[in-house]
């Protein structure tokens, strides 16, 4: 099992500023980060990648897609291809900064609502276009991991149930399933349940309190999560993903009104123990 943190607690574009930061993740005990990938060429990735093995942490990727002209499910054929056109760029940007997993609510548009659930027309479309996402990203190394979301942030998937039968739908070895507990709280009746049933899906987990805070100080049922993890048999990232208000359009986007830890390093320290005591239990 290796222990990550998502850096979108400081940033959405990591730089050699940052370097004393991802120095004490290390010091702390981290195996590697995940890299936010919005801006930017696979060029400036692969600077970053040779900060990141000068400090020795491995990486994951992640993105969001916030901008309705992106949309890859859109009714407008141009729209989509404009989506699949950033997803490209994307996952060539993670392929140049060592990424295998590229995470994130990838298959629609972040924030954006039609007024009504989702449609035959746009699970048809999104079929498509993740297909042909997943022929790029297999070509680059990449596995792609689709996010299932709250109601509040999407309407396409919000449940592991609904995502697993899309993607039994899109039938690519390159788009799988991610599983997040803060949204899992939301929206499952059973998030143990959930991860269990659809697991064979599952290529990344974010570890993420009901708040979004600090791991381990609110609500989530950690010690049942992390035994069906054990239990399971994954053995690959959990990764930290909490919020706070250091960068304005994030916290907007992630609707974080109020500091929900004392510090940044209360959240990746207390973090990590949280999770490495559960791990060693």
């Amino acid at each position: 099992m290796k222990i990550g943190m998502c850096m979108f607690l400081w940033t959405t574009r990591v730089t050699r500023d940052h370097e004393a930061i991802l120095r004490d993740l290390k010091a702390t005990g981290f195996d590697g980060v995940e890299i936010p990938i919005f801006e930017g060429s696979p060029d400036d990735y692969r600077r970053t990648a040779d900060l990141l093995d000068e400090i020795g942490l491995e990486r994951t990727a992640v993105s969001a897609m916030g901008d309705p002209t992106n949309n890859l499910i859109g009714a407008d054929a141009a729209t989509r291809a404009a989506g699949v056109a950033y997803m490209r760029r994307v996952i060539d940007c993670a392929a140049a900064l060592g990424a295998k997993t590229l995470c994130g609510p990838l298959h629609s548009t972040l924030g954006h609502f039609s007024g009504t659930g989702p449609t035959a027309e746009e699970f048809a479309r999104s079929v498509d276009v993740q297909r042909a996402i997943g022929d790029h990203a297999a070509a680059r190394g990449v596995t792609v991991g689709l996010e299932a979301l709250n109601r509040f942030e999407c309407y396409l998937v919000n449940t592991m149930d609904g995502l697993s039968e899309h993607l039994a739908e899109i039938g690519h070895p390159h788009i799988r399933a991610m599983y997040d507990t803060f949204h899992a709280n939301i929206e499952e009746a059973d998030p143990i349940g959930a991860f269990t049933r659809n697991l064979p899906d599952i290529v990344h987990i974010h570890i993420s309190e009901n708040d979004r805070g600090v791991p381990g100080r609110g609500n989530i049922p950690w010690a049942e999560t992390f035994a069906a993890i054990h239990a399971s048999g994954y053995d690959d990232w959990l990764t930290i993903e909490a919020f706070g208000r250091a960068l304005p359009d994030l916290a907007a986007a992630a609707k974080i009104w109020r500091d929900l830890s004392e510090s940044p390093e209360a959240v990746y320290r207390d973090g990590y123990r949280h999770i490495r005591a559960h791990l060693d239990a």
